[in-house]
């Protein structure tokens, strides 16, 4: 089983001149599309006990996600206004003592013995205490569990860049594989191309970088040649959950090809990180091509 650890949301999207909620987070979307791939998943995140938090929780139930790590909360669920501009998602989040972000390295539990792999990332890593508790997650349990994380840079969330630079030069060494997208890496290493900034953090520690450019594709950074996968053309509605979404695809194949291990990843080749990246592309696709995040079922995907 896939432990996914890190945000829930509620996404108010612009529609017809007001705001439509719709269950959302980077983590979360990534959590409800494994288990609408069919993955075994479980998803560690506080949910609020307000209107928004059973929202949150109906997608996870339909999907199938093992919901038996989630506390549950009478802080608030936190929101997040979604502005769209030619398609591009834009982010204000109201967030303040909320549900997510009062979680605390001690509210992270002993992980059952069926978690082979975690997830994390996205806004959950920058605000304390839920920052300090999803880097505990993490240091914990990354020497004997495969850990992928995607840090979703949001530069307008960051108060504090220097302790969020330190806290991902924390992390990121201790993971296997690390998604960034060509704006995460432009956050990270200004002034350098996208493929040069992946190769800098590969050299920090993680066995894979994935970089993903939108249109362009994504790459694999790995101590093999770069490995490259083009992006499924298709009609675009909205941007919102891609990539988590990829990210959800790219798990889903690795554990398909029997290599989401620490064994197996120190092994891995070329062909089987093309695969990943391509199912993480198709999975993707779907996405983008209808509103919202919404993710799609294994019925959906191609070759089901």
């Amino acid at each position: 089983m896939i432990l996914c650890a890190g945000e829930s949301l509620i996404d108010m999207v612009p529609a017809e001149g007001a705001f439509r909620p719709l269950a959302g987070g980077a983590v979360y979307n990534t959590t409800v599309a494994l288990g609408r791939l069919g993955e075994s998943v479980a998803y560690f995140w506080p949910i609020s006990r307000d209107v928004f938090g059973e929202m949150l929780l109906q997608p996870l139930v339909e999907a199938g996600v093992d919901l038996d790590l989630c506390p549950r909360s009478d802080r608030l669920t936190t929101l997040a206004l979604v502005s769209l501009s030619d398609g591009e998602a834009r982010y204000s989040f109201y967030d303040e003592g909320s549900a997510g972000r009062m979680l605390t390295p001690g509210d992270i539990p002993d992980l059952p013995a069926g978690i082979e792999a975690i997830f994390a990332g996205g806004i959950s890593l920058v605000p304390d205490p839920c920052g300090a508790a999803i880097e505990a997650l993490i240091d914990r349990n990354h020497a004997r569990l495969p850990v992928m994380v995607d840090p979703n840079i949001r530069p307008f969330f960051i108060t504090d860049s220097d302790a969020y630079r330190a806290r991902l030069g924390r992390i990121l060494p201790q993971a296997d594989i690390v998604k960034l997208s060509g704006d995460d890496l432009e956050w990270l290493y200004p002034g350098l191309d996208p493929a040069a900034a992946a190769r800098e953090v590969l050299k920090t520690g993680p066995g894979i970088v994935l970089q993903t450019g939108g249109a362009a594709g994504a790459r694999a950074h790995w101590s093999g040649e770069t490995v490259s996968a083009p992006a499924i053309r298709t009609a675009v509605a909205d941007t919102i959950g891609a990539g988590d979404t990829f990210n959800a695809g790219v798990l889903a194949s690795l554990r398909r090809q029997g290599v989401l291990s620490k064994q197996r990843l120190a092994t891995i080749s070329a062909e089987e990180i093309r695969n990943a990246l391509t199912l993480g592309a198709q999975a993707a696709a779907i996405t983008v091509s209808r509103a919202g995040a919404n993710p799609p079922w294994a019925h959906e995907m191609p070759g089901a």
